[in-house]
C-alpha cells in the first residue's frame, strides 16, 4: 500500500496562505479541531508548499502573530512511498503528520490517523497484542489540579495526554492537549520596559535627550482557565485489556476519535497504548 492510497488529497486539504496571521489558523485548530495546517504560498498552478503550523506552535510562541514565523519545516514524503516507510518516518521524526509533495507542490497530507486506519482495515499488519505495545510509564495528573498546571505537566512530559487520578489514585478520566487548546485564548497586554532613552549624563548618550517616561511594548499571552482538571477532562475513558490486538485498538481509536487508550488489568491502570505505538509496531 502506498501513501497515495491513504493520504488526504490536495483538493480536500485545508491550508493557510502566506502572508497570514495566527488568527487565520485558530479557526481550524479550535473550531474544526485540526492538529495542524499546511502553509502554502500562491494559488493554482503557482502554489508552492512552505511548511506546517500546529496547535503546539501557537501555545509555545504566544507573542508571535506572523504565520511565516510560526510555521516550521517538517519531513515530507511522496505519494509513491510505501505506507510502512511513511510510518517509519513518523516514528523517527516524532511527526504526527507528513505533507506529501511533488517537487514544490503540495499533493496532500498523510497522518498517523491514516496509518491507524490502514491497520484497522487490515491493509497492514495489526495482529500483535496491545500488551506487547503498551507503555508502562503513564503520564498522570490529579483531578483537582488547576488546568494551567496540568497543561505544563503535559508539556514537560512531552506527551499529548494525562490520565486523571482521583483521591484514591484510581483512574477517573483523561485530559488531552486538544481539551486544553479548546478553552485556551490569546490575550493582549503591555510590559513596562522602563526608560529607554539615555539621560543627559550617560556616557553613551549621543543626542542629549532625557527620558520623559516609561516605554511599553505590546505582549500576547495564552490564557488557560484556572478551574480544576475535572471540569475539562473526559470522564470514564474507553479502555483496553492487554489481549486485544493492534487492529482492535486501531478500530477503537477511530470509533471514539482518540489518540490513546488506557490499558487496564481488572480495575487497575496497567499502561497506555498510543496511536504512535501502533505504527511503531509496523
Amino acid at each position: 500500500m502506498k501513501v497515495a492510497d491513504v493520504m488526504t488529497p490536495r483538493d480536500d486539504v485545508v491550508t493557510v496562505s502566506l502572508p497570514g496571521t495566527r488568527d487565520d489558523v485558530l479557526e481550524y485548530l479550535q473550531e474544526r479541531r485540526f492538529s495542524a495546517v499546511p502553509v502554502v504560498k500562491g494559488e493554482g498552478e503557482d502554489e508552492v508548499y512552505r511548511g506546517l503550523v500546529s496547535r503546539e506552535d501557537l501555545i509555545e510562541d504566544p507573542d508571535e502573530d506572523q504565520l511565516a514565523l510560526l510555521m516550521r519545516d517538517v519531513p515530507t514524503t511522496t505519494g509513491s512511498t510505501d505506507v510502512v516507510e511513511a510510518a517509519r518516518l513518523m516514528v523517527a521524526e516524532g511527526a504526527r503528520r507528513v505533507p506529501v509533495v511533488d517537487g514544490d507542490a503540495l499533493d496532500g497530507i498523510v497522518t498517523i490517523t491514516d496509518v491507524v486506519r490502514a491497520i484497522a482495515d487490515g491493509d497492514v499488519d495489526g495482529e500483535r497484542t496491545v500488551g506487547e505495545l503498551a507503555r508502562r510509564d503513564v503520564n498522570t495528573t490529579y483531578v483537582e489540579t488547576p488546568l494551567p498546571v496540568a497543561e505544563r505537566e503535559i508539556a514537560y512530559a512531552d506527551v499529548p495526554y494525562a490520565v486523571v487520578l482521583d483521591e484514591e489514585a484510581d483512574m477517573t478520566g483523561i485530559l488531552t492537549e486538544v481539551d486544553v487548546i479548546d478553552v485556551a485564548r490569546v490575550v493582549e497586554g503591555e510590559d513596562d520596559v522602563g526608560a529607554s532613552v539615555a539621560g543627559q549624563d550617560d556616557e553613551w548618550m549621543w543626542e542629549g535627550i532625557k527620558a520623559t517616561g516609561n516605554r511599553y511594548f505590546p505582549t500576547r499571552n495564552v490564557e488557560i482557565p484556572g478551574e480544576p482538571v475535572r471540569e475539562f477532562m473526559t470522564a470514564d475513558p474507553v479502555t483496553l485489556t492487554k489481549r486485544r490486538t493492534a487492529k482492535e485498538a486501531a478500530q477503537r481509536m477511530l470509533e471514539t476519535d482518540v489518540e490513546q487508550l488506557p490499558l487496564v488489568a481488572g480495575d487497575d491502570l496497567a499502561g497506555i497504548v498510543r496511536d504512535v505505538d501502533l505504527i511503531a509496531a509496523l
